[in-house]
Parts: C-alpha cells; structure tokens; sequence
C-alpha cells in the first residue's frame, strides 16, 4: 500500500480560509475562442477532454515551478491602483487553472513579462477578457491561489511503451496538483512514480495485459486511491475516468 503523506501547507490554507493576494501581471493569447491554448507544457491535451475547458493560463516560470502547479487554480481580479488599471473591467473576478508555461523572451529586455521573478499570467483570451479591455493586451492584477472545484472524477491518460508508462493526471479538484504518484498492476505492488514532465508521471515498469489501479497525494497532502481504474485490456492513447476527486 502507498505510504500517506502528511497534510500539507494547502490543507492549513483550506481550514484558515485563502491565501493573500499578492500582485502580477496578466495578457492573453490563443484567439478569442481559447482554442489556441489546447495542449501546452502540462500535457494535458484537449482541455476540455481534461476537465478544464477554456479558462486557463500559461503561467511565467516564478509560478509554474517546474510543473509542479499544472493543475492549480488561481483567482485573478485587475488591479485599478497601479499603472495600466485604466484598462481594467473593476470588480470582476475570474478563476483560471494553470495549464501551460508563458517561458521568458530574452530577445526583450529582462526576458519581457514572462521574465525570471516576475509573477505573470498569459490568460486565454475568454478568461482575460473577463478582467480586462481586450485592446490593452496586459493589465496588472491582484492573484491567490484558491481551491478547484471539478466536475466528475480524477482521469488517468495512459500513454509509453510495453516496459514503461507515462500518466498525465487530469481534473484534480482542491489543491488542483499531484504530489505524489504510485501504479499498481493485478501482480505487482504499489510502485511509486516520478514527474516527467508537466502533469506527466512515470513508472519503469512493464504492466501491459494487467489491470491498473492508481494512488494519488495532493500537494495539499490528501490521499485517495483509485483501484480498478483501467482494465487488463486497457490501449497506450486512452483515458480512464474515476468517481473519486479531491477535497484538498
């Protein structure tokens, strides 16, 4: 059975109410539709197969550590007190998942607003439009990290080869990110995976023609297994879906 972790720094965030505001930059890309945000450095795909839909962000390097906040959802309200907050739609408030890296462009100076230290936030435009003048193209804004409230269960995205398994964890509610990771095929134990890449997590196993189960820690530190997720007949390029999500 997968070790469980204590409750992490969100669950205390959770019980005490939400983070503060803090503040950052916002712009927009992907067309007006948002169908220019599919895919991304998280790998989640199709956002709306993925349980994410339109309202996302690219997030600058400060904020996408690595990966490790693919899946996280933040609430985002234009800042009318600092400079650009003419362009700003007051009052609003819109919450966006992260689901993709805004990388710095060194070609401008201190690698432009996506830049090393600087919190930022490359929005889908229907998301962005929400809090800002379109013809403005960035606006300041005040950001927290809340809690992801998903519809349905975490979906596990199978993908690799006969001696090795990529998982791309999707829909997480609560915290919104992965911590920790484990597989268990029909004759094996639990075997902890590791990040590969974005939402990504690996294991160096071979457990073609086995059913597979899966556990999960939120970096808000609950645990929930998923057994029986994926049949003894389950295809590398499938999803599975579950009836189980996170609180925290």
């Amino acid at each position: 059975m997968a070790p469980r972790l204590l409750l992490a720094l969100w669950g205390v965030l959770a019980a005490c109410g939400a983070s503060a505001w803090s503040p950052g930059t916002a712009t927009f890309y992907g067309g007006a539709d948002g169908s220019g945000t599919m895919g991304g450095a998280c790998g989640y795909g199709n956002l709306y197969n993925a349980g994410y839909g339109v309202n996302n962000a690219a997030l600058s390097t400060v904020l996408f550590n690595d990966g490790a906040s693919c899946g996280q959802c933040y609430a985002i309200t234009c800042d009318t007190s600092r400079s650009g907050g003419q362009y700003c739609r007051p009052g609003n408030t819109v919450t966006v998942t992260a689901t993709n890296l805004c990388p710095p462009n060194y070609a401008l100076p201190g690698g432009g607003w996506c830049g090393p230290g600087r919190p930022h936030f490359d929005m889908s435009q229907p998301a962005w439009a929400n809090i800002g003048v379109v013809q403005a193209g960035i606006v300041p804004v005040q950001y927290q990290q809340v809690k992801c409230s998903r519809s349905g269960g975490v979906r596990f995205g199978i993908a690799g080869s006969n001696y090795f398994l990529l998982v791309s964890v999707q829909n997480l509610g609560g915290s919104g990110s992965v911590g920790a990771a484990w597989v268990k095929g029909d004759k094996t134990g639990w075997i902890q995976m590791s990040r590969n890449w974005g939402a990504n997590w690996q294991a160096l196993a071979g457990l073609v023609g086995q059913g597979l189960s899966f556990a999960v820690t939120s970096t808000g530190g609950q645990y929930i297994q998923f057994l029986n997720t994926a049949p003894a007949w389950w295809q590398f390029g499938q999803t599975y879906s579950t009836y189980q999500n996170f609180y925290y």
